[in-house]
Formats: C-alpha cells, sequence, structure tokens
C-alpha cells in the first residue's frame, strides 16, 4: 500500500516488490525479497542508490499472531540483512506503523514509550530499533494511508470495495481509532522528509477518527454499498489497538499535521 501510493507520486524511482507474492506491476524495475540474503548482496552490487525507501513488510495482525516465526524474519530479520548489504553513504527511510503502540493511553507523539499489543507491532519496535542505530536513517511513524492499492484489495477502501464485490462480510472494529491520513497527502509528505537532512524519529500527525466512521464515510464518499458489521476489540481473534491519535513534538515545515480523511 505505501509502496504502491510512493510509487505513483515518483513514477521514475527504481522501485522493486517482492514477485513471490504478487506479479512484477508495470514500471517496477525488479522483484527482490529482502529474506533472500544472497539476492540482497547481489542487488546492491549492482546498484549504489543515494537514498532507500523501505515500505516492504507483513502487515496483517493476524497472520503475524498466526505465524510470528514469519513475521520476525520478514519484519526484523529482513531489515538487519538490508542493512548488512546497503550502501554506507545511502540515506535509508523506514516507513513504520503505529501499532508500536496500544492506543491504551496517547495522544501519542516521538517522546512516547512503545508498547505494542501484537506480534506485528512487536516487530516494528525490533526493526525501528535496528533503523534507528544507523546514521542518516530516519524513521516515519503513520497510521493507515487511505488510497488504492496495486492489488485491488488492501488497504481500507479497496478493502470495502474488494469484499463488497465478492459479497463477503465486512467487519470493522467498533473500539478502534486511528490517525488515518490520504495516501497522496502521506507519500507526498514521506518525499519532502526523504530530500531533507532529518534523521531519528517523526511522526505524520492528524486527529485519529474511529473505525466505524472511517468505513462508513468511506462508503458514502466513493458509493461502495458496503454492508459493515462491527465486532469489538476483545472478541477478536487477534489484539487490536484502541484509540491512537498521532502528534509531533516538531515545529517545523516538516511537521504540519496532515489533513484528516474525515473531517
Amino acid at each position: 500500500m505505501l509502496g504502491h501510493s510512493l510509487f505513483r507520486a515518483r513514477p521514475t524511482i527504481a522501485a522493486y516488490c517482492n514477485a513471490k507474492t504478487r506479479r512484477v506491476p508495470t514500471g517496477v524495475a525488479g522483484a527482490i525479497d529482502l529474506d533472500d540474503e544472497p539476492a540482497v548482496a547481489a542487488l546492491f552490487a549492482r546498484v549504489t542508490p543515494s537514498l532507500i525507501v523501505q515500505c516492504a513488510g507483513v502487515c496483517d495482525v493476524e497472520s503475524c499472531e498466526q505465524t510470528p516465526e514469519f513475521a520476525w524474519r520478514v519484519n526484523v530479520e529482513a531489515m538487519q540483512i538490508l542493512l548488512r548489504h546497503a550502501p554506507v553513504a545511502s540515506r535509508i527511510i523506514y516507513l513504520s506503523s503505529d501499532h508500536v503502540f496500544s492506543g491504551d493511553g496517547g495522544p501519542y507523539d516521538e517522546r512516547t514509550p512503545t508498547d505494542p499489543l501484537s506480534v506485528y507491532g512487536q516487530t516494528r519496535v525490533a526493526a525501528e530499533q535496528l533503523m534507528l542505530a544507523r546514521p542518516n536513517t530516519l524513521v516515519v511513524r503513520s497510521g493507515p494511508w487511505i488510497g488504492p492499492s496495486a492489488s485491488g484489495r488492501n488497504g481500507h477502501l479497496d478493502w470495502l470495495r474488494y469484499r463488497h464485490a465478492r459479497g463477503l462480510p465486512m467487519t470493522v472494529v467498533a473500539d478502534e481509532a486511528r490517525s488515518a491520513v490520504w495516501a497522496e497527502q502521506a507519500a507526498e509528505r514521506v518525499w519532502r522528509l526523504a530530500a531533507s537532512p532529518i534523521t531519528g524519529l517523526r511522526h505524520l500527525a492528524t486527529s485519529a477518527i474511529g473505525r466505524p466512521e472511517l468505513a462508513a464515510y468511506l462508503d458514502r464518499r466513493f458509493a461502495i454499498g458496503a454492508r459493515i458489521t462491527l465486532q469489538h476489540r476483545r472478541d477478536r481473534n487477534a489484539p487490536h489497538p484502541g484509540r491512537i491519535e498521532l502528534r509531533t513534538i516538531f515545529q517545523d515545515e516538516y511537521a504540519t499535521a496532515l489533513a484528516p480523511v474525515v473531517s
């Protein structure tokens, strides 16, 4: 979802995706599996990028709970491989998630201690720590990006469209709220941050919106016709966060709050 949005915003970049899980889209430079160390080493033997934007990973919360070893291999061990072979001079932007927080406190800024509820959140925290230990590297946290996906079924918007078109049930978490952002705006902010000298940790800040309100708004705006049911966090098969509103301690031109999806 994130990589697709970033590529749409800058279609001249050299983009890579995992060909084991999808067909390589038109315009994408090639395939790479980040937990295949010989392949990663070979890639960086061929190219020496000045900038690497890392947005790959497994982010399905239930899948991570069911197969934690897979989640750690993809989200953490693959980042160790990337860092071993990425050119020392390359700037790295690592796109992380608000799942590093439980949602049982907040609002959350860059100084707030992480307290993930899920395996997925734990892998994000571990990967962040690896990235933050490297010079010339920036970790960017955000809530869900709202926009079209490469597969046509990922992300909040395409998930609603895909499941409605096939008559599949659509259940959202009644007591979850996140700082959702429009994908186009988030991508532009990330590219601006990438072009800056900023390192460390930054949040893409905006107000939080409940998952039911977000789903209902997207259903109306895009005339999907979805029939949405609600389920509480306590009844889910995997741990879901509560209310995560991302804020930032910074006040520069890169810290302006993004427009909320629902205003």
